[in-house]
């Protein structure tokens, strides 16, 4: 694929600050200590979050992908790889919800770069198959560049009517590329689910590309006063210890917003949804799906697991490996 002439404005943007708390029952370690999932593996190579990083290295390189991380999971993040440079680690002091940890790094990244574009990906997901992922990030970026007013959603065809995802239907304008979105809705009871996916409603990855400046305008309509105040002290200083200083006493009192429910069901006008094609793709949100993952997962020689650790940071927790554990427990 020949690089789009908004190449050298691509940049990525990985979300690996949160806890996890759905998947404490695989993830607390004999210590009592729950290891948030981005920093475990699926087979014991390389972390979820290291997957993610690899992923986003389709879209942008190194020097443009930045990881938003939490203060209190130091202990994990320290492994980063070392490519990725110090500033692109934005650390958050605390969990302000979803749209918080998406508009803080938005902001650093747009100081840097106004004419940014950006991919967003979390940090947990599991893929069977990246090719196909890859090319449909790669369609999904030259969406965005083609029309820069739009936030483009990634969705995949559900498997069954899960009441834990999110649901996108499209409009009826059938045809290549993406399409607009009628309906937007988090987490519906499973009755809901169900119907909406009669109507052909896709499972939503909150994997999403947007030019940045677009991205922001969502923001401003629904929060502006976090903007604000937050845009000051980004750019404001180079003094990292006095910014992070200042983040922490904002962050005492920021609304905690979701950014499914407070941004982007607001705004469905902008929105447009490319579906991809099957390619084995799991959020690993429930004990439930990390065993359907596990299950469905290639085996993977054990030299192939060292190999990937020796790039990329290795699992602090393998998740395959600790439902095993808790299967025989279950069973014994």
């Amino acid at each position: 694929m020949s690089p789009s002439p908004a190449a050298g404005h691509r940049w990525a943007l990985v979300l690996a600050a949160g806890d996890g708390a759905r998947l404490q029952a695989l993830t607390t370690i004999a210590a009592g200590i729950s290891v948030p999932k981005q920093f475990c593996s699926l087979g014991g190579g390389g972390s979820l979050l290291n997957a993610a990083l690899q992923r986003a290295r389709v879209i942008a390189p190194p020097a443009r992908t930045c990881v938003i991380v939490a203060a209190h999971h130091e202990r994990w993040w320290r492994t980063l790889p070392r490519s990725i440079e110090a500033r692109n680690i934005v650390v958050q002091p605390r969990n302000r919800g979803t749209a918080n940890g998406i508009l803080l790094p938005l902001l650093q990244i747009l100081h840097r770069d106004p004419e940014a574009s950006l991919l967003v990906l979390p940090s947990d997901h599991y893929v069977r198959d990246e090719a196909v992922l890859a090319a449909s990030l790669e369609q999904l970026m030259k969406e965005t560049e083609r029309q820069r007013g739009l936030i483009v959603l990634l969705g995949f065809a559900p498997e069954q009517a899960d009441a834990e995802l999110g649901y996108i239907v499209p409009s009826d304008d059938r045809g290549p590329g993406a399409r607009g979105v009628c309906q937007f809705v988090e987490k519906p009871s499973g009755k809901t689910a169900e119907a909406l996916i009669e109507r052909g409603g896709l499972w939503n990855s909150f994997i999403f590309a947007a030019h940045g400046r677009a991205l922001l305008g969502a923001f401003e309509e629904r929060c502006p006063e976090v903007v604000g105040e937050m845009r000051a002290i980004v750019v404001a200083t180079n003094d990292e210890a006095l910014r992070q200083a200042r983040l922490a006493e904002l962050y005492e009192r920021l609304p905690v917003l979701d950014f499914s429910r407070d941004i982007v069901e607001r705004c469905a006008p902008r929105l447009r949804v490319l579906a991809v094609p099957s390619c084995g793709w799991s959020d690993l949100g429930t004990p439930g799906r990390v065993a359907a993952a596990v299950e469905c997962a290639p085996a993977s020689p054990p030299t192939a697991a060292r190999a990937v650790a020796q790039v990329h940071a290795r699992g602090v927790l393998d998740l395959a490996a600790q439902h095993l554990r808790l299967q025989q427990a279950a069973a014994g």
